[in-house]
């Protein structure tokens, strides 16, 4: 009876130990929290990191992208994808391959929009083995055996389904339409977004969200992002504006509420980035964070975090969900950020807002026949997280006497900027806008350690020169779909900055922590280093690509910043504890495994190079 009792006992434990030690999505959990329940590498002993082994991602002739893939760890087996279209299985221990696979890439043009940003796992059922799911820039949908690497014949056509339909290319064959970032996973379905070209006219390939049967790969249900008539939200598109509109695109990840089955979408802008002179109102559901039943595609909520969006501040910071403890009490939360970097941290049931959001006058713009939104939300708590304005002379940089003089000069051409403070629009003369349109915080994300309480994030202090005028013509965007007003073409993205520093005052990279439970910043600390900046002067430096990976053992580990390095800090102080220079930036996050060896794993994509650390 007590040897019953035991074995009883240890099978129970069983699914809870490989839980522990597997990284089994992007972010480890459905509520994107890349949190490692794993200890055994703690701020005692993180210093004695020491490298384990590599892979090498293959290289293609021609492929410039290389990979920001987030690895899986599933029962025992490591999976990374890389471009074009390629996955890996591989021992975790030793990188031993176990299998290797390589989708077909249609056409080759487009092999440079895909950065393989992870992998879906789905355990699989009576009549499927397990699957590992990605998606293409090619837009087709893969499912292949976690196994054997081979495509799964019961889905789609022969594990592969055409993400290309008539009903999402909106009459629109020939414009780009695929995916850049891992498809969701939750019970039998797989929800997929969209990777739309952003700088044509506004009509192209839809952004709707849809679910598939990953038993069949038949189409589940269709959430039309752009709403149609008699849709909630139809009524923020004046006249016929919201036909064939492209964008409003989930390109980045995914979140689940797995108890509640509440499916979590971070919606991009529409097209064009920065003009919406044919599309006035407030245009729903671009730059929304909007919850719907997962098992039916239900609207529930919605929340935007930009109406009418003119400078491509999508959301493409992961939707993270934790639990604030406010007044005694526990409300289930969601974190969602666009560009800008504001958190908002709405109840995630109902998307009310749990530290109040107002609506702000900002800066009217000047282009002719613009719909330009009187206001927009600011959370009341917590405070931006970069900086969202430029006051001339005040705030230029004083790093050295050299760089002030030359930023004054370079900035006093043109009316010191002409910025007007968050959310300055562009102009036919042009103006500094802060962020730019790669944004303050991106695809990476943050990280979240339940033990503190901390949302932890980095973003970069970015702005650009933004001119926008009508074009009589532009060779760039499909006939198709032309441009009426924008960016010239082939105008540069212009930093502002003299050799390669920019004009204003530091931190110009961030590292961030926000107690959710009051709204507070708990510490802020420059992150990155810039080249050639004086000794003993911390400015922090551009770290858009990746994010961080809070564990158990109180460490926030994260590589992303420019500067090459792959640091360890102390969850809840905000120091320094660790770091080593990786060959190739890690434009990736790191996750972290338990090895069958009994160690602990940390493990990074670094440019075409996978690493991986472990203590001695």
């Amino acid at each position: 009876m007590r040897t019953s009792l035991l074995l009883s006992l240890v099978i129970l434990t069983l699914p809870a130990l490989n839980a522990q030690n597997d990284w089994p999505s992007y972010a480890r959990d459905p509520g994107g929290q890349r949190y490692s329940l794993l200890k055994q590498i703690n701020a005692t002993n993180v210093s004695k990191l020491v490298p384990a082994w590599n892979y090498q991602m293959m290289k293609n002739e021609g492929q410039t992208r290389l990979s920001q893939s987030i690895p899986i760890m599933v029962n025992g087996v490591l999976f990374v994808g890389y471009p074009v279209n390629r996955v890996a299985a591989l021992e975790p221990e030793t990188g031993k391959v176990l299998w290797e696979f390589a989708g077909k890439m249609i056409d080759q043009k487009r092999s440079n929009l895909g950065s393989m940003r992870s992998l879906a796992y789905w355990p699989g059922d009576k009549q499927t083995p397990p699957q590992i799911v990605f998606g293409t820039p090619d837009g087709e949908l893969y499912s292949i055996n976690a196994k054997t690497g081979k495509p799964n014949p019961g889905f789609g056509n022969e594990g592969v389904v055409n993400l290309r339909t008539p009903e999402i290319m909106n009459g629109f064959p020939n414009i780009h339409y695929g995916l850049n970032s891992a498809p969701f996973v939750y019970k039998n379905l797989v929800f997929t977004g969209a990777h739309n070209i952003d700088e044509t006219g506004s009509k192209g390939p839809a952004g709707d969200v849809r679910a598939w049967d990953l038993r069949t790969g038949k189409l589940v249900w269709t959430f039309h992002t752009v709403p149609r008539p008699g849709e909630m939200g139809h009524e923020t598109w004046l006249g016929d504006s919201w036909k064939k509109v492209s964008g409003a695109n989930v390109w980045t990840f995914f979140s689940v509420d797995a108890e509640r089955g509440i499916l979590y979408m971070p919606l991009g802008s529409v097209n064009n980035d920065y003009y919406g002179t044919d599309r006035p109102g407030a245009n729903l559901f671009s730059d929304s964070i909007v919850a719907v039943d997962a098992e039916t595609g239900k609207l529930k909520w919605y929340f935007q975090v930009t109406h009418h969006d003119v400078w491509d501040y999508d959301m493409p910071v992961p939707p993270l969900l934790f639990d604030v403890v406010k007044d005694g009490k526990k409300i289930p939360a969601v974190g969602a950020m666009n560009k800008v970097a504001l958190l908002f941290i709405l109840n995630r049931v109902t998307g009310e807002p749990i530290y109040g959001v107002e609506e702000r006058p900002v800066p009217k713009g000047d282009v002719p026949g613009e719909w330009y939104s009187p206001t927009q939300p600011f959370p009341v708590k917590p405070p931006p997280l970069t900086r969202l304005s430029f006051k001339y002379p005040d705030d230029i940089a004083k790093v050295t006497p050299e760089h002030e003089k030359a930023c004054l000069e370079l900035l006093g051409k043109v009316d010191g900027g002409r910025n007007r403070g968050p959310y300055t629009p562009a102009s036919a003369e042009g103006a500094l806008v802060m962020p730019n349109n790669y944004g303050a915080a991106t695809w990476g994300g943050g990280a979240f350690d339940p033990t503190l309480g901390y949302y932890i994030i980095n973003t970069t202090d970015t702005g650009w020169w933004l001119n926008t005028s009508r074009l009589d013509s532009d060779p760039a965007a499909p006939p198709e779909s032309p441009r009426l007003f924008g960016r010239p073409p082939g105008s540069p993205r212009v930093a502002v900055a003299v050799n390669g520093w920019p004009c204003w005052q530091p931190p110009w990279g961030r590292l961030t922590a926000i107690n959710v439970n009051t709204g507070d910043i708990a510490w802020q600390i420059p992150f990155g280093t810039m080249e050639g900046v004086p000794a003993g002067i911390k400015t922090g430096a551009s770290n858009l690509g990746g994010g961080p990976m809070t564990t158990a053992g109180g460490l926030t580990f994260i590589a992303a910043a420019l500067d090459g390095m792959f640091r360890a800090f102390d969850s809840k102080t905000g120091q320094e504890l660790w770091s080593v220079k990786t060959k190739e930036v890690a434009h990736a996050n790191p996750i972290s495994y338990m090895g069958k060896d009994g160690k602990q794993y940390i493990a990074i994509a670094a440019g075409s190079t996978f690493l991986t650390y472990r203590l001695p």
